[in-house]
């Protein structure tokens, strides 16, 4: 049988883990055996007791379950000097964001290994259930607002008392991707008034069907949509009135919520100074952009700093301060994955699949992604 490594996170502040015990059944019929690292899953509430009961294996040290995994499941990818360690012709699987590492994959291909990156996985219904970008999505959109509500002075409701009626606080959500509806939907769920805005017009279904309302631009974006589902490009004349819409919404809002991202680039400024000096004091905004510089002007990745008396918020790795269940989406999304890779309880690697081809990397010290291959090429000049 293969087995299934899986590791204690190295990332400072990192509480998650890739397997919780509840998915270790569905694995084991798969045709697998799991080995844990001791204390892997600890700091997301999972005890080593827990993965035995349901069949794992617990070993010592991280490397006693690397040398001996044909497939290691991370959330991180594993650091430049742990590679050396791997079993031979071993399957890494992490969310590895290749064009960002490209040292790591040049030192996993000098060992003969194997790579998929998660962060990859295509926008088709078909691979819905194992992407983690949009599992861990969730869980950033609802903590955005239960941190915005802890920080706000403010109730969010409309609470009708004998001292008086006080209305409910308007929120503000730019983005309607994954992250920005669960933060639209917990924001109703607490009683706010929701406005929302997105480049695509197909989100405004989506806003609506949540009870919120769907901000609309008066100017027509262009082709807004990538193959991937994220926005492209458009005039000078279109971004223009983006910011005046944006500063004109922020004045009225007591919450702002951003997640606008791009993988693998720089995130869009979408609120400027002038924005923050134009919204009323006490207003808060939490940024969900931050780990790729932020779509506030402001923002200081994993800070909070105050301007004009408005709160802004730069959190970093949302997903980790909810380890428990972010884990569990995150061991789904990798259950739902390895069935690709198994058939009648052996490996059995469909390499022409779609969603195979899409997050493979490496291909036994061969990289063989092109967009990674063309960055070394790049870098080469």
């Amino acid at each position: 049988m293969a087995s299934l490594g899986v590791l204690k996170e190295k990332v400072p502040g990192e509480n998650r883990v890739a397997i919780v015990p509840d998915v270790l059944p569905s694995l084991s019929k798969l045709g697998l055996d799991i080995l844990v690292e001791s204390g892997a899953g600890a700091n997301a509430g999972y005890c080593d007791q827990d993965y035995i009961d349901k069949g794992a294996q617990v070993l010592a040290h991280g490397y006693d379950v690397l040398g001996k995994a044909n497939i290691v499941c991370l959330i991180h990818p594993l650091k430049l000097e742990d590679i050396p360690f791997c079993a031979e012709n071993a399957i890494l699987i992490a969310l590895m964001y290749p064009l960002l590492n490209l040292e790591l994959i040049k030192e996993i291909a000098a060992h003969n290994l194997t790579a998929f990156s998660l962060d990859l996985i295509p926008r088709i219904s078909r691979a819905q259930a194992m992407d983690p970008l949009s599992s861990q999505s969730t869980v950033s959109g609802y903590k955005s607002v239960i941190l915005a509500a802890h920080t706000l002075p403010k109730f969010l409701p409309m609470l009708t008392t004998p001292a008086g009626t006080i209305p409910p606080c308007k929120v503000f959500v730019i983005g309607a991707g994954v992250a920005g509806l669960q933060a639209i939907a917990t924001a109703r769920r607490l009683g706010a008034l929701v406005e929302a805005y997105d480049i695509r017009p197909v989100a405004k279904e989506q806003v609506e069907s949540l009870g919120a309302k769907f901000v609309d631009l008066p100017i027509v974006a262009r082709d807004v949509e990538d193959r991937s589902g994220y926005a492209k490009a458009q005039s000078e004349d279109f971004y223009a009135k983006q910011r005046q819409l944006i500063i004109d919404q922020c004045k009225k809002a007591d919450i702002v919520i951003t997640t606008a991202l791009v993988p693998g680039i720089k995130a869009p400024k979408l609120i400027s100074k002038e924005a923050i000096e134009n919204m009323k004091p006490g207003t808060v905004v939490v940024d969900l952009a931050a780990e790729q510089g932020g779509n506030c002007e402001l923002t200081v990745p994993g800070k909070t700093v105050v301007h004009n008396h408005v709160v802004i918020h730069g959190p970093l790795n949302l997903p980790s301060s909810m380890a428990p269940q972010a884990s569990f989406f995150y061991a789904k999304n990798i259950q739902s994955f390895l069935s690709l890779f198994f058939k009648e309880n052996k490996l059995s690697i469909h390499w022409e699949d779609e969603i195979i081809k899409n997050t493979l990397v490496v291909r036994e010290g061969k990289i063989v992604h092109e967009k990674v291959l063309a960055a070394l090429n790049q870098q080469l000049r």
